[in-house]
């Protein structure tokens, strides 16, 4: 019944966000009846909502639930005059985003009307590997994590996006030698992602966050003082023993 009633909140998605009854239990993978029923149950308790249209759609009340987990509202409240500054220096993508196996999700984005195009979005999925965030936070992820995805099919979005286990490796050895993780026109051409990784209360990394810019008349090093010292400021207020250290200890310590 659990696995029935997931399968239905998976039937939405940001590209149908809205769903008849017909529709999720197609999606779903369940007869009309069942669905009917477990979709009422839903309805009920606020999981879903039925618009005029006789459409359902995901409801208040998951955001309610949504906004106990920990790497989700309370990161982003601590995030956000950090993420704020790291606009202003731009103007163009500020991301943050936490890891959920070899994808990140992301949780805020600032953006100007006039930005560089990025795909990301506020609940939006992406591989980790071809991103700021993605390789700032596999590089300070445990041993086995970065070894699974080092061994997985890489996905290609450009001739740029890292596509082979030892390119990746390389990659996040890079990242821990110099704090930051720079994507070059890896998911679209003319993008320049620079990320850096946030370390929770138990040194671990929980997050990381990302300046996405055009790469013309942009230079990544330029960049890297900024955001390395907003993910630096996010651990700090998240408690991380790390931040208090030196630079030099927090750059190299594994």
């Amino acid at each position: 019944m659990t696995r029935r009633v997931l399968d239905i909140l998976g039937a939405f998605s940001a590209e149908r966000p809205a769903l008849s009854i017909t529709q999720i239990a197609h999606r779903a993978g369940q007869p009309l009846s069942t669905a009917h029923r477990l979709v009422a149950e839903l309805t009920r308790w606020g999981a879903l909502e039925r618009d005029t249209a006789g459409l359902y759609r995901i409801g208040l009340r998951l955001f309610e639930v949504a906004a106990l987990a920990p790497r989700g509202p309370a990161l982003r409240e601590a995030a956000m005059p950090f993420l704020e500054d790291l606009y202003e220096a731009t103007h163009e993508n500020v991301h943050l985003a936490v890891l959920d196996g070899l994808d990140v999700v992301y949780i805020e984005r600032i953006s100007a009307r006039d930005a560089v195009h990025v795909f990301s979005r506020v609940g939006g999925r992406w591989p980790a590997h071809a991103t700021g965030v993605g390789l700032a936070m596999l590089a300070y992820s445990d041993r086995d994590l970065q070894e699974r995805a080092i061994a997985a099919p890489l996905r290609r979005f450009t001739d740029r996006t890292i596509a082979s286990g030892g390119a990746l490796r390389r990659a996040l050895a890079e990242v821990r030698r110099t704090g930051v993780a720079v994507s070059d026109g890896q998911v679209e051409s003319f993008a320049l992602s620079v990320g850096a990784p946030v370390f929770g209360p138990d040194d671990t990394v929980v997050a990381a966050v990302a300046i996405v810019v055009p790469n013309t008349g942009w230079d990544a090093r330029s960049l890297t003082p900024v955001v390395r010292a907003s993910a630096r400021g996010i651990s700090r207020v998240l408690g991380a023993p790390r931040a208090v250290r030196p630079p030099a200890t927090a750059l190299h310590d594994r």
